[in-house]
């Protein structure tokens, strides 16, 4: 009888499980893309954010604009913008221009709306609509005027010692100063025999393009601080781009 040969024994077939530093370094690499598009994105928000910012501070502006004071290619700015577009926040409108127009398109002009203004420091909403309009109702507009005068006075009251304090030429940037501490985002600007009080945002905007009380208050204030008759050229109230203020007065200079 013939024996019969064992089989040759097979040996075991590899193991396809990932080893333990496989997975740690998998599971590593994982942590580090998450990361990455997490930081990615926050990156992204506060660019965004501090092209709203801009647009608060400087008004209406060119993505050019933007682009050079923020340090980033005009590209990447005009995504933000679109961004910013498609939220609300921003919109565009062409700029003024006074004579003929040069040839080619001009750029077009990004700023905030109602929405992104919202956004910075408000301080007032509908309860104070509300409350102005149920005083006009049982006052009157005299009423409406002296409430209006009332609130600039508080402002006068807090602003007049620092003002005091500096030459004449100083004023108005120090006004500025003052302002943008109370959240009017505000800067001056020379403007061929005076300056421009910019306040690019305005606390009040809604209750005052209801009550333009509140703006006459608010230049007459202005006037008495800097001790010159002041013109109050443009308001967000009344669906400009800035608050703007002219200085008339050969005296002041801008600030360096």
């Amino acid at each position: 009888m013939k024996s019969v040969a064992n089989p040759a024994r097979r040996s075991p077939a590899p193991s396809t499980a990932p080893s333990t530093a496989q997975t740690l370094a998998r599971s590593s690499a994982r942590t580090v893309a998450h990361s990455a598009v997490a930081e990615g994105a926050a990156q992204r928000t506060a660019t965004r954010e501090r092209v709203r910012t801009l647009l608060l501070e400087m008004g209406p502006s060119t993505a050019a604009v933007l682009s050079e004071r923020l340090g980033v290619s005009a590209a990447g700015v005009r995504r933000h913008l679109d961004a910013l577009l498609a939220d609300g926040t921003v919109t565009t409108r062409e700029p003024r221009t006074r004579g003929l127009r040069g040839r080619g398109r001009p750029a077009r002009l990004y700023m905030l709306t109602d929405a992104g203004h919202a956004c910075g420091p408000a301080a007032y909403d509908d309860l104070a609509a509300s409350a102005l309009r149920f005083l006009a109702a049982s006052g009157g507009t005299a009423a409406v005027e002296r409430f209006a005068q009332q609130r600039v006075a508080e402002l006068e009251d807090r602003y007049s010692d620092r003002l005091s304090s500096v030459a004449p030429a100083e004023r108005p940037a120090v006004l500025a100063e003052a302002l943008s501490e109370d959240g009017y985002a505000a800067a001056t600007s020379e403007h061929g025999i005076g300056l421009q009080l910019c306040q690019h945002h305005c606390p009040v905007q809604h209750v005052a393009a209801e009550f333009p009380q509140l703006c006459d208050a608010e230049t007459a204030a202005i006037s008495r601080l800097l001790d010159v008759h002041v013109q109050r050229l443009a308001t967000i109230a009344h669906g400009d781009g800035v608050c703007t203020t002219f200085i008339p007065t050969p005296t002041v200079k801008a600030p360096r």
